[in-house]
């Protein structure tokens, strides 16, 4: 069954996203399988990302987790940042080989997207001196905050990345915001409710914040490997369910390439007959020619088509084309076509010869 790659940086609700379509899949009975790198690392880890060595072991990790339960009976949800263009493609490549349809859910801030007006508000802002702090106050103390205290944050100058463009996202108003996942749309399940509220909530540093803005290359709906691209913005935004449903259960699977392919079966006498067939339209067309003038159809024996005499032809170029036809056709063999040699042989030697 389909694969869904959920893409984004961090705190663009990625999780939530992941959670709220497996629950939806799940209730139609469908077997969904979430990989995320809790489940490979054991807990989430953001220091990962700031080590090169364990961030390329990490997605060798989820590359070969997800290549374990893609199958055409499963559904499997990657939640990762999943923010290198590379990888998304050697994700294309697994779910290429193992048939089945493929999507990307791609999980934004809201206000990253509109670039102009954000940076004008953060020139103004910085002239404030609005300090960055993506740790509630109750932290700066020293004391951690329990879960369900509520929070009040100043406005704060936050930098976003969208298509690879630095942008800058700044609330306006003060912001109440709980300690723990924010609320989910209206429709959220109460299965999902209790989900979302066992979410591990892991802090990134502000300079690795900015160092993934920097690295990320954002999907682009032009690339195979990228599409179908669904965009959500926020949490407000509802899941666009019918619309992933279609690209997963009702588009076809990205085609293999033709040198994966297991060539037809073709029996031990093929390449005997074509040897054999070829070798008796070449007798026969020197024979035909002896007696041929120039403009004559030539009949030539285990062929139901003429060929067009216009000169002498002798025998090293038809040896030639003969081996170059041969060796053409060992490359697709196919019972089917031993009553069609000669006529195809024929008719090579017709576009050949003229």
């Amino acid at each position: 069954m389909p694969l869904v790659v959920v893409c984004g940086l961090p705190y663009s609700g990625k999780s939530r996203r992941a959670e709220e379509l497996r629950c939806a899949l799940a209730v139609e009975g469908r077997a969904v399988y979430v990989v995320d790198d809790a489940a490979v690392l054991g807990t989430e880890d953001p220091t990962v990302y700031s080590d090169s060595a364990r961030e390329k072991a990490l997605r060798g990790a989820l590359r070969a987790a997800v290549e374990r339960h893609l199958s055409r009976h499963d559904v499997v949800i990657l939640d990762s940042l999943n923010y290198i263009k590379g990888f998304r493609y050697e994700l294309y490549c697994l779910a290429r080989a193992a048939r089945t349809p493929l999507c990307l859910v791609y999980c934004v801030r809201p206000g990253s997207l509109n670039r102009d007006t954000r940076v004008a508000e953060g020139e103004e802002n910085r002239s404030r001196n609005v300090s960055v702090n993506w740790r509630p106050r109750g932290e700066e103390s020293g004391s951690p905050l329990a879960v369900g205290t509520s929070v009040l944050r100043e406005s704060q100058s936050v930098d976003s990345e969208v298509n690879g463009r630095a942008q800058v996202d700044i609330p306006k108003n003060l912001e109440l915001e709980e300690a723990r996942a924010p609320n989910l749309p209206a429709l959220m399940t109460p299965e999902l409710e209790k989900s979302v509220n066992h979410m591990p909530n892991a802090f990134y540093p502000p300079e690795l914040l900015e160092a993934l803005k920097l690295r990320f290359e954002a999907p682009d709906s032009r690339n195979r490997w990228d599409r179908p691209l669904f965009t959500m913005v926020g949490l407000e935004e509802p899941l666009p369910l019918a619309e992933i449903r279609t690209a997963l259960f009702e588009n076809r699977a990205p085609p293999p390439h033709q040198s994966t392919q297991s060539q037809p079966l073709a029996s031990g006498s093929f390449l005997h007959q074509l040897d054999q067939v070829t070798s008796q339209v070449l007798a026969g067309l020197m024979e035909a020619q002896k007696s041929a003038v120039p403009g004559d159809l030539l009949r030539l024996p285990g062929t139901t088509e003429h060929l067009q005499f216009t000169r002498p032809w002798t025998m090293a170029e038809l040896s030639r084309l003969r081996r170059q036809f041969i060796s053409y056709t060992k490359m697709h063999p196919n019972n089917e076509n031993l009553p069609q040699l000669a006529n195809m042989f024929l008719q090579y030697l017709s576009q050949s010869l003229h």
